[in-house]
């Protein structure tokens, strides 16, 4: 008899028409981290992945949330707030094994939330629950962002961001694929 492991998973989306549409989904998306959430963020360049970033950061009570930028020659910045900001850039990173040799899997079981740019690039070594958010550039300050909860905690957060998102009165649609899928 072989059991079914997988996760149940979630995806769900939500179209912001200005950079204050990112403020709000980053404030009502803070309100519901945890201590050990880990985010991948994945988009092009230019789409907002380090803007999103602020913007949490500034939600979770960072204190000048105008000294969040992205890490990229550095790879990681750590902010104070209500939890602790682990802002993670893999961009400039040409092995995934660099990605590990930073420590990631203490920063993931640590205390604080785990932000991880350009995640697409080390999906490998990131924990199978988690949340990603793809950003998708819509117009010239209007993005789609693609939510997809991995794991029983991520779905709970994701069903609660959406719910905040429709009172908010913003636009928002589930995804066909949108049912929660527990195998478990």
């Amino acid at each position: 008899m072989s059991m079914n492991t997988a996760l149940p998973e979630l995806t769900w989306h939500c179209d912001v028409t200005d950079p204050a549409g990112t403020q709000r989904l980053a404030q009502e998306l803070a309100r519901h981290l945890f201590p050990g959430a880990v985010i991948g963020l994945i988009g092009e360049l230019g789409a907002g992945k380090t803007f999103l970033v602020r913007c949490l950061a500034e939600a979770l009570g960072t204190p000048d949330s105008r000294l969040v930028n992205s890490p990229t020659f550095i790879l990681i910045q750590e902010y104070e707030g209500r939890l602790p900001i682990y802002h993670f850039d893999t961009y400039r990173l040409t092995r995934v094994r660099d990605f590990e040799d930073l420590g990631v899997h203490e920063y993931f079981r640590g205390d604080g939330v785990c932000l991880i740019e350009w995640a697409d690039r080390v999906r490998s070594v990131l924990p199978g629950e988690r949340l990603e958010m793809i950003l998708q550039i819509t117009g010239p300050t209007s993005r789609r962002i693609v939510c997809q909860a991995f794991g029983h905690a991520y779905v709970q957060l994701l069903e609660r961001l959406r719910r905040a998102w429709a009172t908010l009165d913003q636009p928002v649609r589930l995804t066909d694929n949108a049912s929660i899928a527990a195998k478990d």
